[in-house]
């Protein structure tokens, strides 16, 4: 390849940038060196992230401590059940200048760089919609107009509990918009000590902005030009497979517990954050093992189960742990 020496220069200079994010944030953020790897893999790659987690471990922390390592432009919504739609989007105005009226759109939240969307299954489904066309298209239709969102643009939301009154649930059309999902523990031992501490302190930390905004596109580029092997591309292609039931190489677990498996939308996630792995280890093309270590994150939420599995309380990532054990 007559580029293979340039692409391996910008992969140095990528790897430079990409671990000074995760070093600043893991100064934040204790105990979830994962989550916030995936995060990062997610916004270079251009995908949405859905964190899911019991209230107080960093999910809301973690995108604003993004937010202010980026010198790009910031947005929270918090969702509500009374929130509406034009609340996202924006709406038309009536505007007066020199005695002439005439209608004027007004941007929502939504039209950022960087959106973090706090306990997105409060609002009602009218509202998730708006969000989720704006996921999905990177674009807005408001009356017959088109508007198209900034680059970059990623979203972070996050959910509440769904046994928690007042929530709506995202639903399975909805929630494939999203890259991964990334589910946050509570921190035990050394590291809720150091979260004990660092919450009590009396002034936090002052965090520096390192990127900006076309140094994150500039990188989505680069981690694209990473090579998928034909047998690494076979391997996604047969994991997707095997997440249907209806699949001859599906897994028992799957066959018995799952009524829908992943869409290629998980397979094209599955590629691309692996090729952001690749291109922060150096390498001009991924592996399988790229590939499997983002595997749960992207097929989690877009693995439907079946009413015995919901009655047997089958884990999804206990199924998708099978899915990658038999497609070997």
């Amino acid at each position: 390849m007559s580029d293979e020496p340039d692409l391996k220069q910008e992969l140095a200079q990528f790897a430079k940038d990409f671990d000074a994010l995760r070093q600043a944030l893991a100064e934040v953020l204790v105990g979830h060196a994962e989550a916030i790897e995936l995060t990062l893999a997610a916004l270079v790659a251009g995908g949405h992230v859905l964190l899911d987690g019991p209230p107080g471990v960093g999910k809301t922390l973690l995108g604003r401590t993004l937010a202010q390592l980026l010198d790009v432009k910031y947005r929270r919504i918090q969702f509500t059940s009374d929130l509406m739609p034009a609340d996202v989007i924006g709406t038309y105005v009536v505007m007066e200048s020199q005695g002439r009226r005439r209608f004027e759109f007004q941007q929502g939240p939504v039209f950022t760089n960087l959106l973090l969307a706090d306990e997105i299954n409060r609002a009602t489904p009218k509202t998730q919609a708006a969000l989720f066309e704006a996921l999905e298209e990177r674009a807005l239709t408001v009356a017959n107009e088109s508007y198209e969102l900034p680059a970059p643009f990623f979203t972070l939301a996050t959910q509440s509990l769904g046994e928690i009154e007042g929530t709506f649930p995202v639903p399975e059309t909805q929630l494939d918009r999203f890259f991964f999902k990334l589910t946050l523990p509570t921190p035990t031992g050394g590291e809720l000590e150091t979260v004990l501490q660092r919450g009590t302190e009396a002034q936090a930390a002052p965090v520096k902005r390192i990127l900006d905004g076309k140094r994150i596109v500039a990188m989505s580029q680069t981690a694209r030009r990473v090579a998928v092997p034909t047998d690494v591309l076979s391997h996604v292609a047969n994991l997707v497979t095997a997440t249907h039931p209806t699949a001859a190489t599906a897994p028992e677990s799957t066959r018995r517990f799952v009524l829908r498996g992943a869409s290629p939308r998980a397979g094209q996630a599955m590629i691309l954050a692996a090729k952001v792995l690749a291109a922060v280890a150096g390498r001009i093309q991924l592996t399988r093992d790229d590939v499997r270590r983002v595997a749960l994150p992207a097929l989690r939420h877009r693995i439907t189960l079946s009413f015995e599995g919901h009655a047997q309380e089958a884990g999804v990532d206990g199924i998708v742990t099978d899915i990658l054990r038999s497609v070997a």
